[in-house]
């Protein structure tokens, strides 16, 4: 039988509906994201986006199923969903590819994004946005949504480009990410904000070592976004930011951190609760972030808000002229 603990995963759960013509017992099964479980019901969320919500007497037998393999349009609808949460202040079209720049903030701000048809031949469109790049004075890169976009990734390795570490996109439905973040009264409250303050610019500024002018517009520039606080006396604590994907079906999380000093109280999943709660108030629905593959920390947080695993990416710079 599964349990909380697979809040956020993929299950198949076989129910009872009565009996057969021979008088035996009928069971139908139901395939879907454990949104929600309790002493007495569980609820299904299937691929239609409908929630099914039956009582446990009616379950026979349930368990966890590994992830559907996502198909091109889905890993295409979450990459551009992230995108519109991630607006650098330069954003150019190579056909179908997303050409952007942010002085050099962030890897996402500084790379193309390689989905759909260039309009050109691999190799020419490959060509394009290095002299792209190059005419800005910035390094070229391509970030490459894995596996639809193998061709791609094997272009740039052949020219010698250097991979990044692997990125996660990470995806949920904000029923689970509520469902796993419980209320925390004895915590200090979340504030939300619709600009960052200077003390939150200032954390984000001492772990990304800069904060150029085009920062302030990446961050900014989402359609819907807000910026989460949590005090503790007068020292921030916590912080993080969520943004709305501009169809608003789509809740982004980024740059979730808390200070040493407050680690292991809970604070990061009261942040993520407090934007989930905002967000379905907006009427979106899902949620996604990107992490590090190799950042072990922060995937067992995710893991415990209901994420899994999507999809992967790599982002790769040109060679570095001598």
């Amino acid at each position: 039988m599964i349990s909380s603990a697979d809040l956020g995963a993929r299950v198949v759960v076989r129910l009872r509906v009565g009996l057969g013509p021979t008088g035996r017992p009928a069971f139908t099964d139901l395939t879907g994201e454990l949104v929600a479980i309790d002493a007495e019901r569980l609820v299904v969320r299937t691929e239609d986006g409908r929630a099914h919500a039956h009582a446990l007497r009616e379950v026979a037998a349930a368990k966890p199923i590994p992830p559907r393999p996502p198909k091109y349009s889905e890993i295409a609808a979450v990459e551009w969903a992230s995108a519109s949460t991630w607006r650098a202040p330069v954003q150019e079209r190579l056909g179908d590819w997303l050409l952007r720049a942010a002085d050099g903030w962030t890897a996402r701000g500084n790379s193309a994004l390689p989905l759909g048809d260039p309009g050109l031949p691999l190799a020419a469109a490959v060509d394009r946005v290095t002299a792209w790049y190059a005419g800005r004075g910035l390094r070229p890169g391509i970030s490459v949504p894995m596996p639809v976009c193998r061709a791609v990734l094997d272009e740039l390795l052949a020219r010698g480009w250097e991979a990044w570490p692997t990125t996660l996109v990470q995806t949920a439905s904000l029923d689970t990410v509520l469902a796993t973040a419980p209320a925390r009264a004895d915590l200090p409250a979340v504030s939300l904000h619709p600009a960052p303050s200077p003390a939150w610019l200032a954390a984000v500024a001492g772990r990304k070592g800069s904060l150029p002018a085009a920062a302030h517009r990446l961050l900014t520039g989402a359609a819907g976004v807000r910026f989460a606080e949590v005090y503790d006396g007068t020292e921030l604590a916590a912080l993080a930011r969520g943004a709305l994907s501009t169809d608003g079906e789509w809740l982004v999380f980024s740059l979730v951190e808390v200070s040493e000093a407050h680690r292991r109280r809970g604070l990061a999943q009261h942040v993520a609760r407090a934007l989930a709660q905002w967000a379905v108030a907006q009427g979106a629905r899902r949620a996604a972030l990107q992490v590090l593959e190799e950042n072990v920390a922060a995937l067992s947080l995710y893991a415990r808000l209901g994420f899994t695993t999507h999809h992967p990416y790599v982002t790769l710079t040109a060679p570095v002229s001598p």
